[in-house]
């Protein structure tokens, strides 16, 4: 049995393709800090020092490795004047577009992520929750990517028709949009964040086929990551990503979210040691499991993806639904420590 590392060094080392004492375990608790506080979800959200208390007292319950200051998607719909609908028990959903007309897109510019209370939010969270913790625990950060924030902005018919019918407003709002995200992931990176999320749903072939996504999402990705001062890592929303896998190691992401319609030892194959995986146990079904169900997921996911390193157990959306209990929670945690430690014994 391996030294005891700290969570720092056990993600890095994973990410080197090494094996550290076990396997990194990401837990993408955003809701359920307000729920450990006794809060709405709105108010949650309306502060960094409830994010920060949220993100501590979470991980002094399962101690979990890496902790993020994720809010919402829709928070960057905000800085572009959109609006955004708070729920009790789910994620706050962007309100109507805000680009309707041809030359609505012509004329946009790209905000100023500083002017918008919501991301800053995120932002000082970052920084309250890297001075509270040290350095010994990685955070994450988060940006919607470029190529996906238009389902936002447009919405998903007028979206599809700029992307294959006007490629000169395509382009021009993908320079917009890239222009802010790179930005935004910067301000996160120089407030503590150890690496930035892209968050990429789009470019997933569950949405668009391979040779669109070449055309677009695929150069977007390359120029967004180059402007981004230091690693990112690309999620895809449980969107199936194998088609494209070659592609997404050319953009200069150190690793990709998978989707649990893919299969992990799959995956590991067509990576090798030259992408992390991240991923996939499926949130979906987790509200309904029982902790059979848990030992079998996280044993099998462990199993296929975890030898070798280059790997970090995790669900495969990129958000742990508000609906998922405090014990199932506790049994990923634990299956993680008995199946997840190196060696692996398959």
């Amino acid at each position: 049995m391996k030294a005891e590392m700290t969570s720092m060094e056990r993600t890095l080392t994973a990410m080197r393709h090494q094996e550290p004492d076990r396997v990194p375990l990401l837990l993408c608790l955003t809701m359920h800090g307000a729920k450990a506080l006794g809060m709405s979800i709105q108010s949650y959200y309306s502060k960094a020092d409830n994010i920060v208390r949220g993100q501590v007292k979470l991980r002094e319950r399962y101690g979990h490795d890496i902790l993020n200051t994720f809010t919402h998607a829709s928070a960057e719909f905000e800085a572009f004047g959109g609006t955004t609908t708070y729920y009790e028990d789910g994620p706050p959903n962007s309100g109507e577009p805000v680009l309707r007309a041809m030359e609505d897109i012509e004329s946009l510019e790209s905000p100023d992520p500083k002017d918008n209370m919501g991301l800053m939010v995120v932002v000082e969270a970052t920084r309250k929750l890297r001075e509270r913790i040290g350095p010994e625990v990685p955070i994450i950060g988060v940006v919607v990517s470029p190529f996906s924030l238009p389902v936002m902005q447009l919405g998903f018919e007028n979206y599809f028709d700029l992307m294959y019918n006007e490629t000169k407003a395509f382009e021009h709002l993908m320079r917009i949009n890239e222009t802010f995200s790179a930005e935004l992931a910067n301000l996160q990176l120089e407030a503590g964040a150890t690496a930035m999320v892209l968050f990429d749903p789009v470019s997933s072939t569950t949405i668009i086929p391979r040779d669109k996504y070449i055309e677009t999402g695929f150069r977007s990705a390359k120029r967004t990551i180059r402007s981004i001062k230091g690693p990112v890592l690309t999620h895809f929303a449980s969107g199936r990503i194998l088609p494209i896998i070659d592609k997404i190691i050319e953009t200069g992401t150190v690793g990709v979210g998978v989707s649990t319609d893919e299969d992990l030892a799959t995956m590991k194959r067509a990576c090798g040691n030259r992408l992390t995986l991240v991923g996939n146990l499926n949130g979906v079904q987790m509200p309904t499991w029982t902790a059979l169900d848990v030992e079998k997921k996280v044993k099998e996911a462990v199993h296929k993806a975890a030898p070798g390193g280059g790997f970090i157990l995790s669900d495969n959306h990129g958000e742990i639904p508000f609906q998922v209990s405090d014990s199932i929670i506790e049994h990923i945690v634990e299956s993680s420590r008995r199946y997840g430690t190196y060696p692996i014994k398959v």
